[in-house]
C-alpha cells in the first residue's frame, strides 16, 4: 500500500474516480478526507471547473478513456481498485465497454458508485438537467422562496451535494461494510432526486398535520415565521434568528427589548406579519456587531449571517479549526470527526505512481 494515502477510517481503501463535475468530484473528496487512496482518471483539459478545494487529495492521471489503450488501463486498474466513481448518463460507461457487468466481471469484490440526476431508469433516465431541475422535480424546490414569487434555487446544496454526493458516499460505505460479510461488489445507483426525495421525509410526515403548511410564504421553516428568519441591521449586515420554542423566544423577546405579549401569539400565523414588521423595526436600530454583543452564545438562537470569508475567522470556527489553510487557501477540514482515526486531507500524488503501488501494469511511462 502507498504511503501517501492520509490517515482516517477509510485507510486502506482504493477509489478510481472518473472525472466529472459537481457531486462526482465532492464525493470523492469526502472519502478522501476520510482516508481512501483516490485516482482521478482525468480527461485532457479536465472537467472544465477546476477547484484546488474539491479537487484535493487525489492523483490525477490523463485517460483517453475512449481509446483501447485507455480502456486497457482502465480494466487493468479495476483489478486492483475497491471503488469506482463514475458520473456519466446512463448507458455512456456501458458503450465505452466500461459498464457493471464488464467491471464486475473482472472484480467480482468491486463498488461501482454511479452519480446522476434522474437515475439509471425511468423516462428522464437520459435527459440533460442540473440541481436545480432535480430538486423541482423531488418536491423541494416548490417550498423555498417569498410568497407570489417564483421559487429561489438554494445554489446547489441541496440537489449535487446533499441528495447526490453525500447520498452517494452513504452507498459507497454501506456497500463495503456488506461486502466484508458477502465477499461481493454491487452498483450503488445513486440518483439525486431520489436522495432529495428522502431528504423531505421530515416535510412529507408533517404536511398532513394541521397548521403546517410547505407553501412558499407560509412556512415555518421556509421564513414565513418572525422567529425563524433573517433580519437586516442599521449597518445593512444581516442576522439569522430561530427561536422556535417559546422558551427560546422568550429569552429572545426580552434581550431586544419587544413586547412580551408576542410571545403569547408565536403560534398565530395570522400575527407573523406584524411581528415580524416589529422585530425589522427592533433589529435596524443596530448593527449587527451589537447585536452579536447582546445575543450570540445565548439561547436567544441567534448567529450572524457571514460570507465565506467572515466565516473562515469566526472565533467559534477558528476554535474548531473548522477550516484550516492549505496552499494559501482556507480549506473546510475533513468532517465528521474521529476520535482513533482522524481524517486529514490528502497530500497531491502522481497517478501513475499510486496505480503502479497497486500492482496496475498497464500504467504509462512518465511522458
Amino acid at each position: 500500500m502507498s504511503t501517501t494515502a492520509p490517515r482516517g477510517p477509510l485507510h486502506g481503501v482504493r477509489i478510481l474516480e472518473f472525472v466529472s463535475i459537481g457531486p462526482g468530484p465532492y464525493c470523492a473528496m469526502l472519502l478522501s478526507d476520510l482516508g481512501a487512496e483516490v485516482v482521478r482518471l482525468d480527461r485532457a483539459g479536465g472537467n472544465g471547473w477546476p477547484n484546488p478545494i474539491l479537487d484535493r487529495g487525489r492523483a490525477v492521471l490523463e485517460v483517453d478513456i475512449r481509446s483501447e489503450d485507455g480502456r486497457a488501463l482502465c480494466l487493468d486498474a479495476v483489478e486492483k481498485a475497491d471503488v469506482i466513481i463514475e458520473g456519466f448518463r446512463p448507458g455512456v460507461m456501458e458503450r465505452l465497454g466500461l459498464g457493471p457487468d464488464v467491471l464486475l466481471a473482472r472484480n467480482p469484490q468491486l463498488i461501482y458508485g454511479r452519480m446522476t440526476g434522474w437515475g439509471q431508469t425511468g423516462p428522464l433516465s437520459k435527459a440533460a438537467g442540473h440541481d436545480i431541475n432535480y430538486i423541482a422535480l423531488a418536491g423541494a424546490l416548490d417550498a423555498i422562496g417569498l410568497k407570489d414569487h417564483p421559487a429561489i434555487p438554494p445554489l446547489n446544496l441541496v440537489g449535487d451535494f446533499g441528495g447526490g454526493a453525500l447520498f452517494l458516499a452513504l452507498g459507497i460505505v454501506a456497500a463495503l461494510w456488506e461486502r466484508e460479510r458477502s465477499g461481493l461488489g454491487q452498483v450503488v445507483d445513486a440518483a439525486i432526486v431520489d436522495g432529495v426525495a428522502s431528504m423531505m421525509a421530515m416535510f412529507q410526515g408533517l404536511a398532513p398535520a394541521p397548521g403546517t403548511s410547505l407553501a412558499r410564504g407560509e412556512n415555518l421553516l421556509g421564513g414565513a415565521a418572525p422567529f425563524y428568519r433573517c433580519y437586516t441591521c442599521a449597518d445593512g449586515r444581516d442576522i439569522a434568528i430561530g427561536p422556535l420554542e417559546p422558551h427560546f423566544y422568550k429569552i429572545l423577546l426580552e434581550r431586544v427589548g419587544a413586547p412580551a405579549e408576542m410571545l403569547d401569539a408565536q403560534g398565530d400565523n395570522t400575527q407573523w406579519p406584524e411581528q415580524a414588521t416589529s422585530l425589522a423595526a427592533i433589529f435596524a436600530t443596530k448593527t449587527r456587531t451589537e447585536w452579536c454583543e447582546l445575543l450570540e452564545g445565548s439561547d436567544a438562537c441567534f448567529a450572524p449571517v457571514l460570507s465565506l470569508d467572515e466565516a473562515t475567522r469566526h472565533p467559534h470556527m477558528l476554535a474548531r479549526k473548522t477550516f484550516i489553510e492549505r496552499d494559501g487557501l482556507p480549506h473546510p477540514a475533513p468532517a465528521p470527526r474521529f476520535s482513533r482515526t482522524p481524517a486529514e486531507i490528502g497530500k497531491a500524488a502522481d497517478g501513475r505512481q499510486i496505480l503502479k503501488s497497486w500492482g496496475a501494469v498497464m500504467v504509462p511511462h512518465d511522458q
